[in-house]
This record gives C-alpha cells, structure tokens and sequence, in this order.
C-alpha cells in the first residue's frame, strides 16, 4: 500500500492531511498537526506538496486577526477518493482467501492490538 502512494509521490501522512481535512474540515496548520498528533513541521512540508499539485490551498481568514487556514481543493477530494479506491482493491486482493467472517475477526483483532498499542505509548510518555 505504501509502494502505490510513493508511486503517486505521496507518502501515509500526505494521505492523512488529506483525510483529516475532509473528515473534519479546513484547519490552521498548528491546528491540523494538533489534531492529528504530528509535529508542525512535518505538517508544513506535507501542506507544501499537497499545494503544489493541486490538491490542497491556503486561505486568508480575517476573524479576530489574520489566519491562513488550509482547505481540500476538490482535485485533492477527488485524489483522496481515487487513494481510498486504490488502498480498498489492495485489501481485497490481500483478503481474498479470507471469508466474510474471517475478515471481520482480523478487523476485531487489529483494532484490539491497535489500542493496547496506543495504551503503551500513552503509558510509556507519561
């Protein structure tokens, strides 16, 4: 999956920006790395590439000062679309041996690990 979206020259948190503004809309670029945990400066380069093919903008907010707020363009919701299409095909070739319910216990059991995962992190850094 990795490989298909180097190929597109994005890389998982090109994918993630791109996710996070059409789940929750237009953010500042310290709110949008907030929100998804990420430093600042990787989110700055990530918005960098984004805008420079198009697929997200910068815009001028002047609500109690001067904002610059970031925004999926909808080449970058149409790019998204064709990333999620591409990464559900994927899944399907890898799965395909798998029945229904077979997929459904992976998915349980990767969202099991998944948390205790995130649990020890948020352990070990307190």
């Amino acid at each position: 999956m990795t490989e298909r979206l180097s190929a597109g020259g994005l890389g998982p948190l090109h994918r993630s920006v791109l996710r996070t503004l059409a789940e929750w809309g237009p953010h500042a670029r310290r709110d949008l790395a907030a929100q998804m945990d990420v430093p600042a400066a990787d989110v700055s380069r990530v918005i960098r590439d984004l805008t420079a093919q198009g697929l997200v903008q910068d815009i001028v907010v002047n609500i109690g000062g001067r904002h610059e707020v970031v925004t999926l363009t909808p080449t970058g919701t149409e790019a998204l679309t064709a990333m999620q299409d591409d990464m559900q095909s994927v899944q399907d070739v890898l799965l395909a041996s798998l029945t229904k319910g077979e997929r459904t216990q992976l998915h349980y059991l990767l969202r099991r690990v998944c948390a205790t995962a995130a649990r020890v992190t948020v352990v070990r850094s307190a």
